[in-house]
């Protein structure tokens, strides 16, 4: 699920926060807890992977129909987490001797639907993270009270089916609410953990279905325009790339498709063409210089290579050679495929799709190749 946002990183140091299923873990152990002794918890404190041991306030704390409930309001700290502030809820009852943990998806988190996601087709969309660090909640509060284990946990993120359109989980085929993710269990805080691990995702996912060719763009821009020009695609077949081109072309080194195009506007493919993966504008940018070379290579007078080195932005460099009648976007899209190239090894058939602000196409490899 990607649950990143847009936002601008913030200067200074950053406070990390709790992963979804951090707060699902510790609203279990307490309201296990409350099953157990009959009490409502205000409280817990749970132990994670690496050895953090947080202390979590609850939001809520109440029997339900058949065992009991507590809740925990997520924070993500710094980072522009779209669940940031939402509640998260954990419902347990008691199952058979011998039953072990079972799994329930409430309201506001999703079921996964399609192949190639982390858990099975019909299972809640609780990552196999969460799932053990909220299993290993459950186990101390039941060696620590001498209880079996044997429960049902039903987690909630009330509201998260809204929450739930701003990600890519309705393309990665989980329906009627968000994931629930984190490995560590700490948010780390503008790490893109989450959008890199989408982006993987969703490569599984079309992949499983039998998709072959697969459309990775900048932003949406770029991606509206490949969606109207490919018409005959699923949704599944395009991947939400953002700036990631490096997290996308490394896992497709060691998954690879047989057609990949990436899609971008002007600016971004630039600094794929000059080598850079990472295509954040705080992590690379433009080189004027060395795009007034490409665009020598494609007939550019002295005089314009000299404007192209002095323009403020890529756009103005592509308007000078627009009116010059030089290819400048096409000469960009072929030297981003071969940075690509080289970095998925041959086994993809490679394009690459140059599109301005408007979503209309200005160059492509395929020109002049």
């Amino acid at each position: 699920m990607t649950t990143h946002s847009h936002a601008r990183k913030p200067e200074g140091e950053l406070r990390r926060g709790w992963t979804t299923g951090t707060c699902a873990a510790a609203a279990a152990a307490a309201a296990f807890r409350a099953l157990l002794t009959g009490t409502p918890q205000d409280r817990v404190t749970i132990r994670l992977p690496k050895g953090e041991a947080p202390t979590f306030a609850l939001s809520r704390c109440e029997p339900s129909d058949d065992g009991w409930r507590a809740g925990v309001i997520k924070d993500a700290g710094d980072d522009p987490d779209v669940t940031h502030g939402a509640e998260v809820i954990s419902g347990v009852r008691r199952l058979d001797a011998g039953e072990g943990l079972r799994f329930k998806a409430g309201d506001g988190v999703g079921t996964v639907t399609l192949p190639g996601l982390p858990v099975a087709v019909g299972e809640p969309a609780i990552n196999p993270g969460p799932r053990a660090i909220i299993g290993d909640a459950l186990a101390a509060v039941a060696d620590e009270l001498d209880a079996a284990c044997d429960l049902e946990v039903t987690v909630s993120i009330p509201g998260g089916d809204k929450i739930a359109e701003k990600t890519m989980n309705p393309r990665l085929g989980i329906k009627g609410g968000l994931s629930v993710l984190g490995t560590t269990g700490v948010v780390i805080p503008y790490s893109c953990a989450s959008w890199i691990n989408s982006i993987h995702r969703g490569i599984d996912v079309a992949r499983l279905q039998g998709i072959e060719h697969l459309i990775a763009a900048t932003g949406s821009t770029s991606e509206a325009a490949a969606m109207r020009e490919h018409p005959d695609l699923p949704e599944q077949a395009f991947i939400d790339m953002g700036d990631f081109a490096g997290g996308l072309l490394k896992y497709l080194r060691r998954h690879p498709a047989p057609k990949l195009t990436i899609a971008g506007g002007v600016a971004k493919l630039a600094k794929l063409a000059q080598g850079h993966l990472d295509l954040h504008s705080k992590r690379s940018s433009v080189d004027m210089k060395k795009l007034a070379d490409a665009a020598v290579t494609g007939g550019c007078a002295n005089d314009l290579a000299d404007a192209i080195r002095t323009a403020n932005t890529a756009m103005e460099a592509l308007e000078l050679c627009r009116q010059a009648n030089v290819p400048l976007a096409d000469i960009i899209a072929r030297q981003a495929r071969e940075t690509a190239m080289a970095s998925l090894a041959g086994e993809t058939e490679i394009g690459v799709i140059v599109y301005d602000r408007s979503g209309t196409r200005v160059g492509t490899s395929d020109h002049g190749a």
